[in-house]
């Protein structure tokens, strides 16, 4: 289930991509069966251990084209272990509403990110999520969890401000939403409740199947009540003049 829609944020084999904050990795998977040189990195050691080994085994079974790399890592969004102008193509999924420092996350991201070089950053989207946190205090209220809810125009405004420009931006994950108040409203922890369970063999099928009637409804719902919130945005190029004084 992917957030980023590689549609409007194109990538071309070899491109040098860095997944911030990757999670299990359904991103960093799909960039690499495009072809990209791709560095999965998070602080999770676990996660990074099994998104090392589903790399491996997509190698094993050639899911990915000639030329393609993949490297798990574990490492700090604050301090990352990459010089200056080291990637492509940036992706930050859900990961910048659990960062106390966001402003630091997204300027790391810019240093390592080439002139020219594109950035997708996905968040959960404020109007669903203000639900949730309404509905339970165990939603967010957790270690790691959610710190802070977005604003659409409050991100745009950051990533402005950290010296990029924004070309796009979207909802994603509407069917997802419903999920989630479901769970919020009967426990989070509590998965045997008869509507989060089959509401989750709903998803499940939807995931696996991709049925027509769901993909409509879910283009359709999009707007009105999707679970994340996309933007996409570009490093500029420096100035000549700047570049000279550099």
């Amino acid at each position: 289930m992917l957030t980023v829609d590689f549609t409007r944020f194109p990538l071309a084999p070899g491109d040098r991509v860095l997944d911030l904050g990757c999670g299990a990795g359904r991103h960093a998977f799909e960039c690499y069966r495009r072809g990209a040189q791709v560095v999965a990195l998070d602080q999770n050691a676990e996660e990074i251990r099994e998104v090392a080994k589903w790399f491996a085994a997509m190698k094993e079974a050639g899911e990915a084209p000639a030329g393609a790399t993949a490297t798990a890592m574990e490492g700090d969004a604050l301090n990352l272990p990459f010089p200056d102008e080291s990637f492509d193509v940036v992706i930050i999924s859900e990961v910048m509403e659990h960062i106390p420092d966001d402003k630091g996350v997204l300027a790391e991201m810019v240093r390592v990110l080439k002139p020219g070089g594109r950035i997708a950053v996905t968040v959960p989207r404020y109007g669903p999520e203000k639900v949730c946190w309404a509905l339970s205090d165990a939603y967010h209220e957790v270690e790691g969890g959610h710190i802070r809810i977005y604003k659409a125009d409050e991100l745009l405004a950051k990533i402005r401000e950290a010296g990029l420009k924004p070309y796009g931006t979207h909802h994603a994950h509407a069917l997802h939403s419903p999920y989630w108040w479901l769970k919020c409203a009967f426990g989070v922890d509590n998965d045997k409740a008869l509507p989060v369970r089959a509401y989750h063999k709903l998803l499940v099928w939807d995931i696996m199947k991709k049925p027509l009637a769901t993909r409509l409804a879910e283009r359709l719902l999009n707007p009105v009540v999707g679970k994340s919130f996309v933007a996409y945005a570009t490093k500029p190029h420096l100035p000549a003049s700047a570049v000279a004084a550099k």
